[in-house]
C-alpha cells in the first residue's frame, strides 16, 4: 500500500548564500586578473597606485584567468539544478533525501511530541548541511532563514531547514494533534 505525500520540497546547492558568496567572489578575482592581464599598465586611482601586471612578458597569460572565471560560471549554473534536500512528509513518517547522500533519513512521526518554528541560525551565511549532529540536534539545511524544529519523545531535536516553514509546521502539528 503507497502512502500519499502530504508536502515535498526540494532545495538546490545553488541557491547556499555561503557557497554562492564564494563563488562569487572566486569568479570577481578571476575577470579582474583578466582585465588587468589585458591592461598591464600601472594606474592611479584616486591616490591608490594599482602596480602593473606582474607577468606581462608571458603572452597570453590572463587567459587562465578568463577560463577559469567561466569555469566558476558554469559550475555555479549548474548548481542551482543539483539536488542537496529533498523533504518529504507522508502520513506515517518525513523522509529527507538528496543527491549527495548515502543514505536516507526517515523520521516517524509517531514519535514526534512538539513542532515549531524557529530561526535556523542566527549567522547570515550558513553551509549546507546533512544530518549533522551537533549538541543533541540533528540538522538538515540548505538555504533559507526559518527552519522548523521538531522533538521526539528521547528528546532528540531535528532541525529542518526550508522555506514553506509555515505549511511544513501546518502538517506536522496536525499529525500530531491526531494521536
Amino acid at each position: 500500500m503507497t502512502e500519499k505525500n502530504l508536502f515535498t520540497e526540494r532545495q538546490y546547492l545553488g541557491y547556499n548564500k555561503y557557497s554562492f558568496l564564494r563563488r562569487g567572489v572566486l569568479m570577481a578575482f578571476c575577470f579582474v586578473a583578466y582585465y588587468w592581464s589585458e591592461n598591464p599598465k600601472a594606474v592611479d586611482v584616486s591616490g591608490v597606485r594599482i602596480g602593473s601586471y606582474p607577468a606581462q612578458d608571458l603572452p597570453n597569460s590572463g587567459a587562465l584567468f578568463f577560463l577559469l572565471g567561466m569555469v566558476i560560471l558554469v559550475i555555479s549554473i549548474g548548481l542551482f539544478f543539483m539536488l542537496h534536500l529533498k523533504t518529504i512528509v507522508s502520513e506515517s513518517s518525513i523522509t529527507l533525501d538528496g543527491l549527495w547522500t548515502s543514505r536516507k533519513v526517515k523520521i516517524d512521526l509517531d514519535s514526534i511530541v512538539e513542532a515549531k518554528i524557529v530561526p535556523y541560525s542566527s549567522y547570515y551565511f550558513n553551509m549546507s548541511v546533512y544530518n549533522l549532529h551537533r549538541k543533541g540536534s540533528i540538522k538538515f539545511y540548505t538555504f533559507g532563514n526559518e527552519a522548523v524544529e521538531l522533538t521526539d519523545k528521547e528528546g532528540l531535536k531535528y532541525i529542518i531547514g526550508t522555506q514553506k516553514a509555515g505549511e511544513f509546521l501546518s502538517i506536522i502539528q496536525n499529525r500530531i494533534q491526531k494521536k
